[in-house]
């Protein structure tokens, strides 16, 4: 684990008996006075504790976590983040390589299937869950109920995965209802496209398999899967022989849009592709799931989610729905038409955080994503990590967890939106070395069995204590829980109007092109809200212009102080002229109370 800067850390250090506002262990709900922060959790790799991480290893060498492992303590120590939900990922079955037909599940084929343990969006059986999470394979559903219990005991909401758009090649449902009909069930495979198909196909052509990144040892890696005609792939890729790169593991399902033809929409009467999937949301719904995160949802219409969402939530209004989506220009068509809740804010404040993290963009441009995003900056689920993107602390990305601290303030304070970190994420967890399928690239695999080292510290065999964590990594947690916490139960982070002072400063000199301000409130909250991106001490003056002090009552001829709401507790005063002047560490952020 990187060290960090010798002044951040002192700061951190000394703060621990500073007096400071007290932040409460967790947030207030309902929603409509907090702000909601998410948890995600890769299942299997969560409560792990086996360390031996043999490259590509099976289950039996490297190990899997256990949903009946994610006991009382987990997920205390979760909730003590300030954390209101826990995103399950890889709950539903998926194709995988460990043999589990003794329990009548069907062996996947190797050349199918990425990794050993699998991709947790190649899905295999909408209506059963992943065996490798059950202690009890036969009871893994009643496991997962039993984890939703638990979860919801510690009154924290269960957020689990809806992958609409693709499933795995093998995909077969030996745990549907016996009124439901399977996906392809009675499909004409004779045509590329019918709006009564589940599936779209290649008529006269029989799937080619891509060879794998290097060679595969496990049962009927042979290249000769067999499919005949061949399905088309995922990622919208109408051939036979798919890349390594494509989502050649999945098959692309039906809503009705003829690709091949000017993607003409066939939606009338409604695709029986639509009835299908709203059945399964419903079937989840029923298993007291409280929302779901939608896989690439901005590659099924539209048109579906305004049919089914509201559905849904005829079962559970209190449900809601996050989108996987990557264009801003259909943002507002998916959360207006589409009726979802959130949305994921990668391609806005995610991109532009990790550009200035390594100094290749300038902190003004955060002024431009708030008002590109006005009116919806609520919708908007910020991040720093997920499964899909590289871990903060890894030599990919910013290879030392604390720099993380200005982007974390930004990203968890800078509007009403959602925030969500990634387990592991808040002991400083790098994503080191190649695990199998994905190789050395700065992620936690997905696809393989694998511990994760310094989350495992945390772990502590099953103790959930962090009675393995380094002092700075304890550090850092804290510094995790005080931030989240404090953006869920702050009135002015979780309610209150946004101003950007950044701009403003700059024009006058007053801030480097690495420094970031702006000001958040909400009746008498008041509060001025400092990072600095910058790799070195910057001296900075934020000056509050008229027109936001008129707005939040102070008044040009009176000082005031502002108070660090942060560890530090320091207090930094406001003059008459309504400028104040600090200096501010390398990466790190102040969190001004005025008074």
């Amino acid at each position: 684990m990187q060290k960090c800067s010798f002044l951040l850390l002192a700061i951190l250090v000394l703060a621990c008996s500073a007096p400071k506002e007290k932040i409460p262990d967790t947030p207030t709900m309902p929603g409509t006075t907090s702000k909601m922060v998410v948890y995600q959790m890769m299942t299997r790799l969560f409560s792990n504790t086996n360390s031996t991480n043999k490259f590509y290893g099976s289950v039996e060498e490297n190990g899997v976590g256990k949903m009946d492992n994610i006991n009382e303590a987990a997920l205390k120590g979760i909730k003590q983040l300030g954390v209101t939900h826990v995103w399950y990922t890889g709950i539903i079955e998926h194709a995988l390589l460990t043999d589990y037909s003794k329990y009548g599940i069907a062996l996947d084929d190797a050349d199918v299937v990425k990794g050993k343990a699998g991709s947790p969006y190649a899905i295999k059986d909408y209506y059963d869950v992943n065996p490798d999470l059950a202690v009890s394979v036969p009871n893994r559903m009643k496991e997962f109920e039993a984890l939703v219990e638990r979860t919801h005991a510690q009154e924290l909401k269960v957020i689990i995965d809806f992958v609409p758009n693709h499933v795995a090649r093998s995909y077969k449902s030996d745990a549907k209802p016996a009124d439901i009909k399977d996906l392809g069930e009675g499909d004409d495979n004779t045509v590329s496209f019918k709006s009564t198909n589940n599936f779209y196909y290649l008529p006269g052509h029989a799937f080619q398999p891509p060879k794998g990144p290097y060679e595969l040892e496990a049962p009927k890696s042979d290249g000769n899967f067999s499919e005949n005609p061949a399905k088309v792939t995922g990622n919208n890729q109408f051939t036979a022989a798919p890349n390594l790169g494509d989502w050649f593991e999945t098959i692309k399902l039906n809503y009705g849009i003829d690709y091949q033809n000017g993607e003409k929409k066939n939606f009338e009467p409604i695709p029986n592709t639509w009835e299908k999937m709203c059945d399964i949301l419903i079937y989840w719904t029923n298993k007291k799931v409280d929302g779901f995160r939608c896989d690439m949802a901005e590659m099924v219409p539209v048109e579906f989610w305004q049919w089914a969402i509201p559905q849904i939530k005829k079962v559970n209004p209190e449900i809601i729905f996050i989108a996987e989506i990557y264009n801003p220009a259909q943002y507002r068509n998916y959360l207006d038409n589409g009726q979802f809740d959130f949305l994921y804010d990668k391609v806005q404040l995610y991109d532009t955080l990790r550009l200035m993290v390594n100094q290749k963009a300038h902190t003004n441009g955060i002024a431009h994503v708030q008002e590109s995003l006005k009116g919806i900056n609520h919708n908007m689920l910020h991040f720093l990590e997920n499964h899909d993107e590289q871990r903060f602390a890894s030599p990919f990305f910013a290879g030392d967890p604390w720099k993380a601290v200005p982007a974390m303030v930004v990203s968890a304070c800078i509007d009403e939106g959602p925030v969500m970190i990634y387990f592991g994420q808040e002991v400083g967890e790098p994503g080191a070395k190649a695990e199998g399928f994905s190789g050395d690239d700065g992620r936690t695999t997905m696809f393989d069995y694998w511990g994760v080292p310094q989350h495992q510290k945390w772990v502590n065999e099953l103790k959930f204590d962090g009675g393995q964590l380094s002092d700075e990594q304890k550090q850092l947690r804290q510094f995790y829980g005080d931030i989240l916490a404090l953006a869920s139960s702050n009135q002015a982070i979780a309610r209150g109007k946004y101003t950007d002072l950044t701009n403003y400063n700059q024009q006058k000199g007053n801030m480097s092109a690495f420094v970031h301000a702006f000001a958040r409130y909400h009746q008498e909250e008041k509060l001025i809200i400092v990072s600095n991106f910058d790799s070195k001490m910057e001296a900075v003056k934020v000056e509050i212009p008229k027109e936001l002090a008129n707005e939040i009552g102070l008044s040009e001829g009176t000082a005031y102080v502002g108070r660090d709401l942060l560890r530090s507790g320091a207090e930094i005063g406001i003059n008459e002229k309504l400028t104040m002047s600090m200096e501010i560490p390398a990466y790190s952020s102040f969190i001004l109370k005025i008074k």
